[in-house]
């Protein structure tokens, strides 16, 4: 068990000292869609040295979020899964999530995109009361043959990896202003007719996916500007 501690009786406190390790989070985030192995985490987190890699595991393991489960085939391979405790994080790192989202502007050169954030990401900015009623599958073609699916299904929405054979309507993001029309800086039909966006489908059905799919804009920012 780590023994950094903020030294109050206080529940916010208790939580920062479990997730609020630098990387600790980010490690819950890439277990809330399933088990993986110390493999894949590395490659999810492409950036996070191996050492703190382990570090932040055994500590997590400790703290009952997580546990270690050997798997049942032959190779007897160990993956990392979220406990009970662990996965009522799961709205929680959500909610964060757009909050976050929020005030990311344009990605940088060095800030890498992963499949589990494309899937992430969609749960994160799903917005449920436009879904009502609503019933669409969506497939989205990010660069690098990382390829997405969301199906709405009346106010709710299960998004996974890759491609979906009935999918109403394929959006192909041509570059990073794809994050303006989630926050509603560029029309839909600016998107489309400006090329930012191309579509296998109907026009319609992508500026419906704008009002499923949405990041609301900080309070405080002045109309017409974005965040850098």
């Amino acid at each position: 068990m780590t023994t950094r501690t903020y030294g109050q009786f206080c529940g916010l406190a208790r939580a920062l000292e479990i997730i609020g390790e630098r990387w600790a989070l980010l490690v819950v985030r890439d277990l809330m869609l399933g088990p993986k192995r110390f493999t894949d985490l590395q490659h999810t987190l492409p950036k996070i040295p191996t050492s703190l890699l382990s570090a932040r595991l055994n500590e997590l393991e400790q703290s009952g979020v997580l546990r270690r489960r050997v798997l049942p085939q032959l190779d007897a391979g160990v993956v990392y899964e979220l406990t009970e405790y662990g996965s009522e994080l799961d709205q929680i790192i959500l909610e964060l999530g757009l909050w976050g989202a929020r005030s990311l502007g344009h990605p940088g050169p060095e800030q890498v995109f992963t499949l589990d954030s494309a899937i992430l990401s969609l749960y994160t900015t799903f917005n449920p009361e436009a879904a009502a009623g609503v019933h669409i599958t969506f497939e989205v073609r990010h660069p690098d043959d990382m390829i997405v699916h969301a199906i709405v299904d009346d106010g709710t929405v299960k998004a996974g990896e890759g491609s979906h054979p009935g999918a109403d309507l394929v959006i192909t993001p041509q570059g990073p202003v794809f994050i303006d029309v989630l926050t509603g800086q560029l029309r839909a039909t600016d998107a489309l007719q400006c090329g930012a966006v191309h579509i296998d489908g109907e026009p319609q059905h992508f500026e419906l996916f704008t009002r499923l799919f949405h990041i609301p804009a900080p309070p405080d920012l002045p109309e017409g500007l974005s965040v850098r």
